[in-house]
């Protein structure tokens, strides 16, 4: 074991890698060219920057829409905007339930209780770290009036059951599918299409980007006109009253956003199955590794790349595998976030509106909130100590694959 061990970079080896590998934060890991700089150099020559009577904002929602087979998208801010617009559209009153999961970003969380409703967690899949509907099912209440189901790392959630466990509650289903564009929950259906709104993120690191920005889809016509309202402080643009109907907030995607966003999004369909086909050629260079458990390619569109790790077969946690490939040159992560979302101090130290629980603690919820450690064991393990993320990007080429795997073989060989 001590002479295998000693040939890891880890501890003083040979790296397998040290070439670095294209990323989404430089040039060489994303899908610029010249028509994203032709649309940018359009608009600043029109010099109409806002969206507001443009045409490249709208042209992108219209795509959007046509691309998942919906009758409306609304463009925003980020995919944050896009998850409170949801929420805003659903219109809670304070103190009401949103089902969602302990495994994902904060903005998530952000949405549910900016309008003061109460996040309510629910246990993930130790594989995929997706809602399971056995958990959600036990969360629901005569308060809960949502579920946010969240596509981690470009896995399909099990959406088609968690809607029909929405229809038969009358409530919403919102789909976080900020991880997932184009992935295909079920086949010809794809990732927002089936819950009642999909929200997306164009983010810098998500598969296409303008920076910042989002994207709100929905084939129902009253959804969408809340979606919109919501977005825009409000105002009701489709008639010429100078008024505001609703409470909203002002997340307006410029028309910069808009033009390299819809290039992008013409792009879409070959970054993911450039993501695709590298992946799957990970998983067969893979299979077969004792206490790696490897993702399900049926419509993933890969995002990252999870392995799951069993610690006592694969030699260690996550964070003993993320540290000996990191030195060996490999993009890995061995925590995808430091904890669950309830652990996070906005939710632990009671404090979210200044000194304030509001909306955690009654009134309005009609019970006081709190989310000690073992809410969502299988969350927590799966946080803590068994997914291994590593990053993935539709430039990799095949020889980017292959030291992924060698490196991968040579810390299980090592630690096994």
């Amino acid at each position: 074991m001590t002479s295998t061990l000693d040939g890891l970079a880890l501890h003083g080896g040979t790296p397998v890698r040290t070439r670095p590998f294209p990323v989404a934060t430089g040039a060489a890991g994303r899908t610029f060219g010249a028509e994203e700089s032709a649309a940018v150099q359009e608009v600043l020559a029109g010099g109409r920057l806002n969206a507001l009577g443009g045409t490249h904002v709208a042209g992108l929602e219209s795509d959007m829409a046509r691309l998942h087979g919906v009758g409306h998208a609304v463009a925003c801010s980020s995919g944050t905007a896009a998850l409170h617009m949801a929420i805003g559209a659903l219109d809670p009153d304070p103190g009401d339930e949103v089902i969602t999961t302990p495994v994902t970003d904060f903005g998530t969380i952000i949405a549910i209780l900016a309008q003061n409703a109460v996040p309510v967690f629910a246990d993930v899949d130790p594989l995929t770290g997706n809602l399971t509907p056995e958990s959600v099912r036990r969360c629901l209440s005569p308060r809960t009036r949502a579920i946010v189901a969240v596509h981690l790392l470009g896995a399909p959630a099990p959406v088609v059951e968690l809607a029909d466990i929405a229809r038969g509650r009358g409530i919403m289903l919102i789909e976080d599918c900020a991880q997932a564009l184009l992935a295909e929950p079920v086949a010809g259906r794809l990732a927002g299409t089936v819950g009642d709104v999909g929200c997306f993120s164009l983010q810098q690191y998500k598969h296409i980007t303008c920076g910042d920005g989002g994207l709100a889809i929905t084939d129902d016509p009253a959804l969408a006109r809340r979606l919109r309202l919501f977005g825009d402080k409000g105002r009701p643009r489709d008639t010429a009253a100078r008024t505001h109907l609703s409470f909203g907030m002002n997340y307006r995607m410029t028309e910069l956003q808009g033009a390299v966003a819809r290039v992008q999004l013409g792009r879409l369909g070959d970054v993911v199955e450039r993501r695709r086909r590298t992946a799957r050629r990970l998983i067969g260079s893979l299979r077969g590794l004792p206490g790696v458990g490897l993702p399900d390619a049926d419509g993933h569109s890969f995002w990252s790349f999870p392995l799951v790790l069993d610690p006592a077969t694969a030699g260690g946690t996550n964070l003993r595998w993320a540290s000996a490939l990191r030195a060996e040159g490999i993009l890995a992560e061995g925590r995808l976030l430091d904890h669950p979302a309830y652990a996070s101090p906005v939710l632990a130290n009671g404090r979210i509106y200044g000194n304030s629980a509001f909306p955690l603690s009654s009134p309005p919820s009609r019970k006081d909130w709190s989310y000690g450690p073992g809410l969502c064991p299988a969350a927590e393990r799966l946080l803590a100590t068994t997914l291994l993320v590593l990053f993935w990007n539709e430039n990799y080429t095949d020889a980017d694959v292959d030291d992924i795997s060698t490196a991968v073989r040579k810390v299980h060989a090592a630690l096994t």
